[in-house]
């Protein structure tokens, strides 16, 4: 990213002069705001025994993103004596648009987390944003020293004065808006510090790419936040191997998703930017446009400027292990079948023309070359509702598909589960007990295969990156693995946006190689000073 963009006028937005920055923040996090002379009266907790780290040793984490999901996630970093929260930064101040999947949660999240269950009672909408962050993570960390008060995180509005300023952050976790993780992931990886990012890596497909190939010359480790070991994956395809289904030709995926107002238009109307909302810096590299709540706070999903769509929100979790697994390279072709909204004009009925908006529904077919010992494959996508059609074998038993799962189609069978499912099993039920018994497998037990390693006796979905960023092994989801996923998922936005264009993929050259028009869309059309 070149330029400032205006930096200047964001610097007085942190609440932390730069001198206080200069301060070490080991020091400063060793006593929770209290002057070193006072170590020796730290309380035994603090300075050793069970489970102790130093903070020499600590990873010190900025959390760039402060919204509903951010927050979700929180308590097993604030858990983790391994890991140090120093700083936050959010364009939101304290919210008041955010969105929740039910009335009271995020509030409910915050009050268990801190320990308080009054927590701003009367408060009638989600809380978030930088000042919320930063009340949690400082008063969690007070609890926990047993402390009345911890002062030891800064808060920001703008990512990079963040960067230029907290010299000791040696980790970033981005959970911001999809169009910005390849900016935040990029200025953080150009200084040096470990970078996690939430799905998708980027929304499209050259800023994914140049984010893994700054992690790989930079050598850094990194953490791609969907990724998992996938249990479930593991065993159907444990299955696949012993010959359970013979040659497996097709995977199918679907999801219940979205969760978000799909709008069909553009919106018209000029509503005021609330207080406390930097507009611009939210949109960060895209073009200037009014500021419209359709636009922001989880409705973001929803844009092909802004968001990844339902693929990019859950495909990147149950596809992740299938990629890894079956070491797919990037697909050679993806076409997909969007839905369409229609709408009546002078008495007359017309289709809305949509390049701007993700549909409701959607299927996405990708194919796969065959590669070594494995013959060609096809991966479907289904969201809004829309799943493959009963097979024959549930039918038989009067069974449905699940709202979400996965299914593995072979030439001799099928296997459903590998998404969100406890167990992949043969269908229909008859044949997984045969294959139960041939293979002296228990009835009631699970496979092995599948169980997430843990690392050096860390537990939780931080176990992962936190052994990669203090210097072990490199995660199961390092960012050097996501290329092809990442070219996948983009992909399907493009073929979605042309209304469900077949793509021909080249992954050596990074071109569509049949419909030229096509390829403005690997990239974006960068407001100045935002270029990559």
């Amino acid at each position: 990213m070149k330029g400032k963009d205006s930096l200047s006028h964001h610097v007085n937005s942190s609440q932390h002069s730069s001198a206080r920055s200069r301060l070490s923040r080991r020091r400063f996090m060793l006593t929770g705001g209290a002057v070193a002379g006072a170590f020796a009266l730290a309380p035994r907790h603090v300075l050793g025994g069970p489970g102790f780290v130093a903070p020499s040793e600590k990873i010190t984490l900025a959390c760039i993103g402060f919204g509903t999901q951010a927050i979700r996630e929180l308590g097993g970093i604030l858990a983790s004596p391994e890991v140090q929260i120093v700083a936050v930064c959010d364009v939101e101040k304290d919210g008041m648009n955010y969105l929740e999947w039910g009335k009271g949660e995020i509030r409910n999240t915050i009050r268990r987390l801190i320990e308080n269950p009054t927590w701003r009672e009367g408060f009638n909408h989600p809380p978030g944003g930088r000042d919320v962050g930063k009340e949690i993570v400082e008063t969690c960390y007070a609890k926990q020293r047993g402390k009345d008060q911890f002062k030891g995180c800064a808060a920001y509005v703008d990512f990079r004065e963040l960067l230029e300023c907290e010299k000791d952050v040696n980790a970033v976790k981005v959970m911001t808006p999809d169009h910005t993780h390849a900016a935040i992931a990029l200025a953080a990886l150009k200084k040096g510090i470990h970078v996690v990012v939430h799905k998708p890596l980027a929304n499209r497909v050259m800023e994914a790419r140049a984010v893994i190939e700054t992690a790989r010359t930079r050598k850094i480790a990194t953490h791609f936040l969907p990724a998992s070991e996938g249990a479930a994956q593991q065993e159907a395809l444990a299955m696949v191997r012993n010959g359970a289904i013979g040659t497996l030709r097709e995977i199918h995926n679907w999801s219940m998703r979205p969760m978000w107002p799909q709008f069909p238009i553009l919106p018209a109307d000029r509503p005021p930017i609330p207080a406390g909302f930097d507009w611009t810096l939210w949109l960060g590299p895209s073009l200037d446009r009014p500021y419209h709540p359709h636009y922001t706070h989880t409705n973001f999903r929803g844009w092909y400027e802004f968001g990844g769509g339902s693929i990019a929100d859950m495909g990147h979790y149950s596809l992740w292990p299938i990629f890894q697994l079956l070491n797919l390279d990037a697909p050679i072709s993806v076409e997909s079948t969007p839905s369409h909204d229609c709408t009546v004009s002078d008495h007359v009925c017309s289709r809305i023309k949509n390049d701007y908006s993700f549909p409701v529904a959607c299927t996405v077919r990708m194919r796969f070359a065959a590669k070594e010992d494995r013959p060609a494959l096809d991966i479907f996508w289904y969201d809004g509702g829309i799943k493959p059609p009963a097979p024959e074998e549930l039918m038989a038993e009067n069974k449905e598909l699940p709202e979400e799962g996965m299914m593995f189609l072979g030439d001799q069978g099928k296997i459903l589960g590998g998404f969100r499912a406890e167990n992949s099993r043969i269908i229909p039920d008859a044949k997984m007990r045969v294959y139960r018994q041939a293979n002296s497998l228990p009835e009631s037990v699970s496979s092995q295969a599948g169980r997430n390693r843990q690392s050096e006796g860390r537990s939780g979905r931080e176990a992962a990156w936190i052994t990669a960023f203090k210097g072990g092994p490199a995660s199961y989801g390092d960012f050097l693995l996501a290329g092809p996923i990442c070219d996948a998922v983009n992909l399907a936005a493009i073929s979605l946006r042309l209304g469900g264009r077949r793509l021909q993929w080249n992954a050596a050259s990074a071109r569509i190689t049949n419909v030229p028009e096509a390829n403005t869309f690997l990239t974006r059309e960068y407001r100045p000073g935002w270029e990559l």
